[in-house]
């Protein structure tokens, strides 16, 4: 899976191919493609956690449906070359006749008269010349060739015949207008709808998972007399959590941010932060990025606060908050109010203004407007000008979108040996997700809603609708 903050990943065609026909060649009858097709996971249901809403997965048809080469024309002629040995892989078991070190032949035989044959060479160094029923054959390294007459070679898995597809994402003539703001109200934590207990919940025990969002929300009182007051100095606030990600915001000003990543989901956030004397309101953001979706004992995995809590610099020393009252709302505003469907009922009030003047601001919902472009080229939204946050069109959310830069190994990517999760990566130095498939069936010709709600900050000016076009390389 591709992972927000981790790299894409290839499969060579070659060693796929290898790996089914070398399945085929052991008398195996059934091959799933996982995946042939790509997609999309639309709205909140990406996994993970972490999981991108793309699901391309490097597949001979991509996300947007269209074909990807050379991988698509080299396994169709895979296909055809096991086809044609259909009769002898059916009617028998495979001989293995040993060729070399390396080098083996695997030969199904009919009564009928059937015969077909899989020359391996599974040196990852060298290629071999080898000598099967007084035929000379040359074996390219980690390959295998197909024979479905024992005699002619019709395929071999490291030799692609088929130019390479060329992907571009081409800007097209879409201009985004009319953009309005509303900014998350932090405060409304304190409404009618939160709930107040002793203790740090569990997130997903709350919220159900009716929305990425938990608002946890403590006071603490400080006395004028605290001696760190006197000196000037800040106070230091530990938070203990199980992920995924959180906002922190003292008396209603944003703090700091910290997110785990898919390697370490349970982290820490550890900031100086002010107070003054009197009542002070903490309150923290947290964030689901997707749910397990894969393993054992899913009731066992915890997100959100889960503490200690802890202010440190207080005369009394340390403190710890956990097992103060704490209140908790599910949500935003925003999506209490349904901002992101066209047809939400205005009990808010968007703001028209500059939107340079927000590029930073954290919790900002952004709406605007735009024309379908013509054709019928599957498109997409470029969103690497923004942070993290969702997005709508026509009140059909997108997804989670989160342009944090790639963290891998892009050295170089070879088809020799068994695939490994470690090998060929691609995608370094930039997001790992930046364009997100906006199918056309959700679009009308004109007046096309965009909403989108940005948690940390970006410049939604440089949004813009792109579309996927390919060509082929020699």
């Amino acid at each position: 899976f591709s992972d927000f903050g981790g790299p894409n990943y290839q499969r060579p065609v070659e060693d796929l191919a290898f790996a089914v026909a070398r399945f085929i060649q052991k008398g195996g009858s059934f091959v799933n493609y996982y995946m042939y097709h790509g997609g999309t996971n639309f709205g909140r249901t990406a996994g993970g956690p972490f999981i991108t809403t793309s699901y391309d997965y490097d597949a001979p048809i991509d996300e947007y449906g269209l074909i990807r080469q050379p991988k698509y024309d080299h396994l169709k002629e895979l296909h055809k070359a096991i086809k044609l040995c259909e009769k002898a892989l059916l009617n028998s078991d495979p001989n293995i006749v040993i060729l070399g070190s390396y080098e083996k032949a695997h030969v199904f035989s009919s009564e009928s008269g059937g015969c077909a044959a899989f020359l391996s060479n599974y040196n990852l160094r060298s290629n071999a010349k080898v000598t099967f029923n007084n035929v000379h054959y040359n074996l390219p390294r980690w390959s295998i060739s197909i024979l479905p007459d024992c005699r002619n070679v019709l395929f071999n898995t490291a030799k692609v015949g088929t130019e390479a597809s060329r992907v571009q994402m081409v800007p097209t003539n879409v201009k985004i207008e009319s953009w309005e703001t509303f900014n998350e109200d932090v405060h409304s934590v304190d409404d009618e709808s939160s709930m107040t207990v002793k203790g740090l919940l569990e997130q997903l025990n709350i919220t159900r998972d009716t929305s990425d969002y938990l608002w946890y929300t403590t006071s603490v009182r400080i006395s004028s007399s605290e001696s760190f007051l006197r000196k000037g100095t800040p106070l230091t606030l530990s938070i203990q959590t199980a992920g995924h990600g959180i906002h922190v915001f003292i008396n209603g000003q944003l703090s700091g941010s910290a997110f785990g990543t898919q390697q370490k989901r349970k982290f820490s956030f550890t900031k100086n932060i002010n107070l003054h004397p009197g009542e002070n309101k903490i309150s923290i953001l947290s964030i689901a990025v997707g749910l397990p979706n894969i393993g054992p004992h899913f009731e066992t995995r915890n997100i959100g606060v889960q503490g200690p809590v802890v202010l440190h610099g207080l005369d009394e020393g340390k403190k710890d908050l956990a097992w103060q009252k704490w209140s908790y709302k599910v949500g935003l505003k925003g999506e209490a109010d349904n901002l992101g469907s066209p047809n939400s009922i205005p009990s808010i009030d968007w703001t028209q203004g500059s939107l340079a003047t927000l590029k930073q601001r954290p919790l900002t919902w952004y709406k605007a407007f735009f024309n379908a472009p013509g054709g019928d080229d599957p498109l997409a939204l470029d969103m690497s000008g923004m942070g993290k946050g969702q997005v709508w069109i026509n009140g059909e959310s997108i997804g989670r979108y989160w342009t944090i830069s790639v963290n891998g190994n892009c050295s170089g990517c070879s088809y020799v040996g068994a695939f490994r999760q470690t090998k060929c990566h691609f995608g370094c130095g930039g997001p790992t997700q930046q364009w997100y498939h906006v199918p056309r069936s959700w679009l009308k010709p004109t007046r096309n809603s965009l909403v989108v709600f940005e948690e940390i900050g970006g410049d939604a000016s440089k949004i813009s609708v792109v579309k996927r076009l390919t060509a082929t390389d020699k």
